[in-house]
């Protein structure tokens, strides 16, 4: 989840609104790789998740990464909820679960050793104090009794509210992990083109990335938990977004239908005020029940923009959302994916041809397929197997062509962080296939056996 927002007057006119998406617009040399993951914590003992405070806790994660590694705390409350260093933030999910906000790289070489570097850092502290942390898309043994609600006054808010509105959403803040990448865009049209590719293909990340079969000692009869999750939380700010795909789609649609995702806070002085339900359209004429009389500083519509949970999102950036958090290499290859799609315009004009002619039912069908099937799934008759295969070759050609060198120029591309999706390709097997035949096979039903053997 993100943290507050900072900067930026107040909004004085409506144009604002999409001139601080445009505001993201870069040059393609100046473009460069955000990676975001999730990955659950847990006392290696007793295989319960951890507590906010103790000698076992996120709480001792994070204080020793800010004692040993030189991260500056971030506190609300006067408690410790995140840290931050050179560009990349550490936050806490609602439920607990460790996040890394990297910093924006310009090479996925990079945003790799970002990821090895923090996992090292991590796992050293975890391994001294008796702790695990894992990568899946949805905790696969604990109630929702037995997460605990991070000390975040979004969390406290979010919490109350997604009671109102599906039955997932507090799921969705406790029990699920991602892992994500954030794009940037050259102009409108390449905002444009960029976010139809994503929205279109989010299913099949959600396919070669699907990670969650298990929940609260289960089988759920899902390849992705955590989609299914997604899929009943809050209709207002989730979804497949099909108006992107509209004639005149750009930043100032993208507005209209960010200003109708209700509100749920203001952060004014260190506190999230209660604005749940409300409108920002309220907000901007100086009659939000919240606030009355005040109207928004750009920070809030940065905010605002931060709650609207699509499965591709337009801020000053485009974020992919559709992956379960996983296994160590997967973390690389998310972002791998998607570069090779969209940071070579032969690439993503190749990626724009795939999918152009799905149309709105054939594209939520597939989401909603691969959540239950992975790359098995089939909807109206588009193989999900063929359509992963197709796009994780034109993503192999883009990574290709950007010839972006790493080891100090020994490996002449990025390519080879597509491998584990290749080998998924070839078999048919994403990582949920792998850990329910674990499940059939040696691990004899026994789903606690993922900890052991799956653990960073």
């Amino acid at each position: 989840m993100s943290i507050p927002q900072s900067g930026g007057g107040p909004i004085e006119h409506h144009d604002q609104l999409a001139q601080y998406l445009a505001d993201g617009c870069k040059p393609k040399a100046d473009w460069r790789i955000g990676t975001e993951h999730e990955k659950f914590g847990y006392c290696r003992d007793t295989l319960k998740p951890l507590p906010y405070e103790g000698a076992r806790s996120i709480e001792a994660v994070l204080s020793a990464l800010r004692d040993r590694h030189n991260w500056a705390e971030l506190r609300e409350g006067g408690k410790l909820i995140g840290l931050e260093k050179d560009g990349a933030n550490i936050s806490l999910e609602p439920g607990g679960a460790l996040e890394l906000s990297g910093a924006p790289l310009e090479t996925i070489h990079e945003t790799c050793d970002e990821v090895n570097q923090h996992l090292r850092e991590v796992m050293d502290i975890a391994n001294e104090i008796g702790v695990g942390f894992i990568g899946l898309g949805a905790a696969p043994i604990w109630t929702h009794e037995e997460m605990p609600l991070m000390p975040k006054g979004r969390y406290k808010l979010m919490d109350a509210y997604m009671g109102k509105v599906g039955t997932m959403g507090r799921t969705m803040m406790r029990r699920t992990c991602t892992v994500q990448v954030n794009l940037d865009f050259e102009s409108e049209a390449d905002m444009v083109q960029k976010m139809r590719v994503a929205v279109a293909l989010q299913p099949v990340a959600v396919a070669l990335f699907a990670n969650s079969p298990f929940f609260e000692n289960k089988l759920n009869g899902h390849k992705s938990w955590r989609s299914r999750v997604w899929r009943d939380l809050d209709p207002a700010r989730t979804g497949m977004v099909p108006f992107v795909f509209e004639d005149g789609f750009g930043f100032e649609r993208w507005v209209e239908y960010a200003l109708d995702v209700p509100m749920y806070f203001v952060y004014r002085d260190g506190q999230y005020i209660d604005a749940l339900g409300q409108s920002f359209r309220d907000f901007l004429k100086g009659e939000l029940p919240a606030l009355p009389g005040e109207t928004p500083l750009l920070s809030d519509w940065a905010d605002h923009l931060t709650t609207a949970f699509p499965e591709a999102r337009v801020k000053k950036f485009i974020e992919m959302r559709g992956a379960d958090g996983g296994p160590w290499r997967r973390l690389c290859a998310l972002p791998a994916f998607w570069v090779g799609l969209t940071y070579d315009q032969t690439a993503l004009d190749a990626a724009w041809e795939l999918v152009k002619g799905l149309d709105a039912e054939t594209r939520e069908g597939l989401r909603v397929a691969a959540s239950v099937d992975g790359l098995q799934a089939e909807v109206n008759g588009v193989r999900m197997h063929d359509l992963a295969r197709e796009a994780v070759a034109i993503s192999h050609a883009g990574l290709q062509a950007r010839a972006r060198p790493g080891a100090g120029g020994l490996v002449p591309d990025e390519t080879h962080f597509l491998n584990a999706l290749q080998e998924s390709v070839e078999t048919g097997k994403a990582p949920a296939d792998e850990l329910l035949d674990h499940y059939h096979g040696d691990w004899k039903g026994d789903i606690s056996r993922v900890f052991s053997e799956y653990s960073y």
